[in-house]
């Protein structure tokens, strides 16, 4: 062994007992009994071994050094008497002839305890990350990230793609995010980009001949937080197959991911090829949202035309949806907090009734539902015992919120939900445009590098008239699981002519297209094949196979949900020379 050890603190065992050993690692606790006997518990990236002074000179050597510190410990391994079987290494301890402090941790009090970090203020663990990352916890989850893309790798080797690295610096391009800027030395005024995806790259990697590509790329985007999303910056399973339809996509898909869910994941049951396939206006009818968890087996159901007249002001006008829970047991302070929760998660209000186990109508909008009581049992196909979630106004918002009742019902209905697997689905079929909420005006809704589906007859039907641009499907895809939307991909749109008629019908002329994306249609003038692909989210999965609420628990060094390094102290000012040199001037904002 080297390293400055002879082994590792997870690695001695009862075979050992006799061995002179040496141990190099964190002195994680000291519990003195009296002044002759000390157990002191050494921590390194392996595990833990309990280590036993047993002179008045060796307890009050260690007594002097603070917890945390970095030490050699050199003595001989014996059976341990009261033996721990939570610890691999619990059959021994060590008996230390020689202490080393290596690197001395200098203050008396830390931030928080290292095995406890992850019951401390978020902000302290971030700034402290390098000691967060000791608490063996937290520390396993990015080991599984290591595994996990490890795997990742060689399965997609297996499946024959090359892994290409592409670009960080390059131009600025619109793909529905704020691009992170760079400011070029040698060219004043102008600026490189950070990459929000390595999409053109890869699009010209099929174009240039390559057949199957792949990369475990690091993409930037001047986004928010959320639980699910990391600000500034996150990594994704970038791949594209030429040659390739969403079929020849979805099979590799279904062949690699599976099993590392299934090996690596908590739960070790995982979707089978071929995963569901629902389209996208089926998933928010069916389920209230595009990213649905099919481990929850409760549905949404339109109320509209058995509710929408039956005298209850909020229903009036809009579209009603309703999610029937069967034997559900939840008190009415339970009830009261499941709508108070739906509400601030979906920015609307739910209400609900029960139809109880003597067949009568009760609790919360009751009073409205009893006059026609048989039309909505009926309509609702309910059963006594049952709950009633309601939602209502414009579609998009009902829909919404009747899919967060589904979530939250089913999380707290066991009966309703199979938690213990990964489910995943496709989404497929999405609308090629919509109506911008802010604009008013057509825009793209997914992904405008997409192939609208029927390709250039349908572009120019709509062009001339004869097809509603709403109702153009695109070859574009979602992958979901376990109501996380893993990533977005598509069959690329290959061909110059649909591009620019595709662009046209947002208000993007030939030579806006030309000058927004110039490598792109240049090299697609020169013969490009179909290709298509995905790029799954790394963070996502690991937070999925981890456990994980949040998605900073499995990234080494996360930000905060203000897009800050609170650890490095980024973003950071800059001196005036280093302004002078990228030809920068600063206007502060007005107080």
């Amino acid at each position: 062994m080297t390293q400055n050890r002879t082994h590792t603190c997870g690695e001695l065992r009862a075979a050992d007992a006799g061995k002179t050993v040496k141990l190099s690692g964190w002195m994680e606790n000291i519990r003195e009994v009296g002044s002759e006997l000390a157990f002191i518990v050494l921590r390194d990236f392996y595990g833990t071994t309990q280590i036993v002074a047993e002179t008045p000179e060796m307890v009050a050597q260690f007594k002097t050094i603070n917890k945390e510190s970095t030490i050699s410990v050199e003595g001989a391994v014996r059976e341990r008497a009261n033996k721990n079987p939570k610890l691999s290494t619990g059959d021994i301890e060590v008996v230390p002839a020689k202490v080393d402090v290596l690197g001395r941790c200098q203050h008396n009090e830390l931030p928080f305890q290292v095995n406890r970090s992850r019951e401390a203020d978020e902000a302290q663990r971030l700034k402290y990350r390098y000691l967060d990352l000791r608490n063996p916890t937290v520390k396993n989850n990015i080991v599984l990230r290591c595994q996990v893309v490890s795997a990742i790798r060689k399965a997609m080797s297996d499946h024959d793609f090359l892994e290409i690295t592409t670009p960080i610096l390059t131009a600025s391009s619109p793909e529905g995010a704020r691009d992170y800027l760079v400011p070029a030395r040698n060219h004043p005024g102008k600026f490189y980009a950070l990459p929000q995806a390595p999409q053109q790259f890869k699009q010209l990697l099929m174009t240039s001949g390559f057949d199957r590509y792949f990369q475990i790329a690091p993409c930037f985007r001047d986004e928010d937080a959320r639980a699910d999303r990391s600000p500034g910056e996150f990594y994704q399973l970038d791949m594209e197959m030429a040659f390739a339809s969403q079929e020849d996509v979805f099979a590799v898909i279904e062949d690699v991911l599976p099993p590392i869910f299934a090996k690596y994941g908590k739960y070790d049951t995982a979707s089978a090829a071929p995963f569901r396939r629902i389209p996208y206006r089926e998933a928010l009818e069916t389920y209230g949202t595009d990213k649905p968890d099919l481990r929850i087996d409760l549905t949404v159901q339109d109320a509209t035309e058995v509710l929408g007249r039956c005298g209850f002001p909020p229903f009036e006008h809009q579209t009603v949806k309703a999610v029937a829970v069967s034997s559900f047991e939840g008190t009415r302070k339970q009830i009261d907090k499941l709508c108070a929760d739906v509400e601030v998660q979906s920015g609307n209000k739910a209400y609900w009734f029960r139809y109880d186990e003597n067949g009568e109508i009760i609790g919360g909008i009751a009073k409205f539902i009893q006059p026609i009581k048989e039309q909505v049992v009926e309509a609702l196909g309910l059963t006594p015992g049952c709950f009633v979630g309601l939602s209502a106004g414009p579609k998009g918002a009902a829909q919404k919120t009747a899919g967060v009742l589904v979530k939250m019902l089913g999380a707290f209905c066991p009966n309703h939900f199979k938690k213990e697997q990964y489910a995943f689905c496709w989404i497929v079929d999405f609308p090629m445009y919509e109506i911008g909420e802010e604009s008013g005006e057509l825009e793209f809704c997914h992904n405008p590098f997409s192939m609208p589906s029927g390709g250039l007859e349908t572009v120019e039907k709509a062009i001339r008239g004869e097809l509603d641009p709403l109702s153009i499907m695109a070859d574009q895809y979602d992958l979901v699981c376990n109501g996380v939307e893993l990533s977005s991909g598509a069959v690329r749109n290959h061909d110059p002519e649909i591009m620019v008629k595709a662009f046209w019908m947002v208000g993007l002329g030939e030579e806006d297209v030309k000058a927004k994306f110039p490598a792109m249609y240049n090299a697609f003038t020169y013969g490009a094949p179909p290709h298509a692909g995905i790029a799954p989210g790394i963070d996502r999965m690991v937070m999925l196979l981890a456990g994980e609420e949040s998605i900073r628990e499995i990234i080494p060094f996360p930000m905060n949900k203000n897009a800050m390094d609170v650890m490095m102290g980024a973003p950071s000012e800059v001196t005036q020379k280093q302004l002078d040199e990228l030809h920068i001037t600063l206007v502060k904002p007005e107080e």
